[in-house]
């Protein structure tokens, strides 16, 4: 699959540098694109250490505009990384990055999920392991002192997000009789008595200072915390911008997504009649809950279900509908350790000693689950998905530089892309039963009803009339247009309203994205005609590598 690598043109060893640097700066980062040399440290979240981070990214900027693209290949990743960086700059510019605090996405997560993707078989993966936890103290000071520098100068997440960054703390600190995330995670550890001594003094340390940070953002944050939960039109543009590389048209882009869900809803109780007649969605979902053939019982069998689903999608997609690369053909589906971190992929690295993984995460106290609801997740985080989108990437060195391949990321790009390939895989027959189907539907309608709720909460749009049980957006307005759209567990739709509330402008980027490449995709048979291969099409869409969706859209209407 892969074809004769080039010469490193001037851009390609700029970006190349700029991995290794970045990796330092963001040792995290480092971590989750398997960057050696980093996985005992912490990102500096000071103020210092955020001015060097956009530093970093302002200098490389200039750098790049400064080299010459030597032809077509360079001409894409020149593109991609000036607007890619050029957005993430901008909110560092603005103040937000490093006021960043919220229940989903922002540094405080990076101190617990990190772990997840860290070697821990060894001795020395556990000593490593240790170093990192022991850092985890100096590491939180350092956040604390950044956000309430940006708080001084009037950046601070809303009342709700510092609180409920303070309970994440304090959960996963042991507090009020839940075990400590990092006593449980060490308590694992296969090793002698001197690095178990380590590994719980270590632990003491971080459950001391995630407890200390609770106490301290919510006593030093809260009297400067808006109580709105919107952020306003001018950072809510700069962080569409981020997720989505496109000047969104906001207005028009909600009233789509009005017109979309109403799509979606309409083929849904389609669907649900030919389950239940009579019965309505309700009627359908019960019936489908209620099937033990689409039942999984326990943890154990979940992962076994989740696994042979992703590997029979391989199988049967791969020399048909795409030419999935060989180490892309190993996926591992796993279950979170902690409960509250949604449904998520992970990439490979760079040598596929560590493959792509898609994560789960069970409410607490609950093991079982249906799986009509979660087929087409699989598809999402796995292939067609995430998994090949972004492991064919990281395969493609003869195509893609290496801040291509590991490092470049735009949330429309990508999550549209997993949406597109849910809608594929419809088109292709892999949801031909109505279980799934029904489960294909359900999830768009929550992505769907993500974009009126997100625009519309955060720049306080009116609801149109009917639609809604109000006419302006408040929290509870918000969580009854969840309840009315969204089939889960009451308190996983309030967990995604305090995602989208915290994490403005992310949500919409699945529905947007899937706009744009099904339009691009349109666009491209229309030009072709009899002659459009579709297999073609996708290969050399993502051939292109991570591109913002304004970017992608240009490269695309090349072909």
């Amino acid at each position: 699959m892969s074809e004769p690598v080039r010469p490193p043109s001037p851009l390609d060893q700029l970006a190349d540098r700029f991995v290794d640097a970045y990796a330092a700066d963001q040792p995290t980062v480092a971590t989750y694109m398997g960057v050696p040399g980093h996985d005992d440290r912490w990102p500096d979240l000071t103020p210092d250490g955020h001015a060097a981070s956009a530093e970093l990214l302002r200098s490389t900027i200039a750098e790049v505009e400064r080299t010459d693209p030597v032809d077509r290949r360079d001409d894409v990743a020149r593109s991609a990384m000036l607007e890619r960086l050029g957005a993430e700059l901008a909110l560092h510019d603005a103040g937000w990055t490093q006021a960043s605090l919220n229940s989903m996405e922002s540094p405080l997560q990076g101190f617990r999920t990190t772990f997840d993707l860290m070697p821990a078989e060894t001795e020395d993966d556990w000593a490593t392991i240790a170093r990192r936890i022991s850092r985890i103290p100096e590491a939180l000071a350092g956040y604390t002192a950044g956000l309430l520098d940006a708080a001084a100068k009037g950046r601070v997440s809303a009342v709700r997000q510092v609180r409920l960054s303070a309970g994440i703390a304090r959960r996963w600190a042991g507090a009020a009789g839940q075990p400590s995330f990092y006593a449980e995670f060490a308590g694992r550890a296969p090793v002698g008595d001197a690095l178990r001594a380590d590994l719980d003094r270590a632990v003491a340390g971080a459950n001391a200072a995630l407890l200390t940070f609770a106490d301290t953002v919510e006593r030093e944050l809260l009297p400067h915390a808006p109580e709105a939960d919107g952020v306003g039109r001018e950072r809510y543009a700069l962080e569409s911008r981020l997720f989505t590389g496109m000047d969104l048209d906001l207005e028009e882009t909600y009233a789509w997504g009005w017109a979309e869900l109403a799509r979606i809803v309409a083929e849904k109780e389609a669907v649900a009649e030919q389950i239940a007649p009579g019965q309505g969605i309700a009627g359908a979902v019960a019936a489908l809950d209620a099937d033990p053939a689409r039942q999984v019982r326990g943890r154990d069998a979940l992962q076994a279900w989740l696994q042979a689903t992703a590997d029979r999608a391989i199988a049967d997609l791969d020399g048909v509908h795409f030419d999935v690369p060989g180490p892309v053909k190993r996926i591992e589906g796993r279950l979170t350790p902690t409960s509250g971190e949604g449904v998520y992929y992970t990439g490979p690295t760079e040598d596929f000693s560590r493959p792509g993984r898609m994560w789960w995460s069970l409410p607490d106290g609950v093991t079982d689950m249906t799986t009509w609801r979660e087929t087409t997740t699989v598809f999402h985080e796995g292939v067609p998905g995430h998994h090949l989108q972004i492991g064919q990437t990281v395969y493609n060195a003869a195509l893609l530089n290496r801040w291509q391949r590991l490092l470049a990321m735009c949330s429309g790009h990508a999550e549209g892309w997993a949406l597109y390939s849910e809608r594929l895989m419809g088109e292709l027959g892999f949801l031909d039963d109505l279980g799934d189907r029904l489960g294909m539907l359900d999830a768009q309608e929550l992505r769907a009803a993500r974009v009126v709720l997100d625009i519309g909460v955060h720049l306080d749009l009116p609801i149109p009339a009917g639609r809604a049980a109000g006419n302006r957006w408040t929290y509870d307005v918000a969580l009854a247009f969840l309840r009315a759209h969204v089939d889960m567990e009451d308190a996983m739709r309030v967990d995604e309203l305090h995602r989208y509330l915290g994490w403005p402008g992310q949500a919409p980027s699945y529905k947007v994205g899937e706009r744009v490449w099904l339009t691009c995709r349109d666009e491209a048979r229309a030009r072709a005609g009899a002659d459009f291969d579709l297999k073609a099409w996708h290969r050399a869409a993502l051939d292109l590598g991570p591109l913002g969706l304004g970017p992608l859209a240009a490269e695309l209407a090349r072909s």
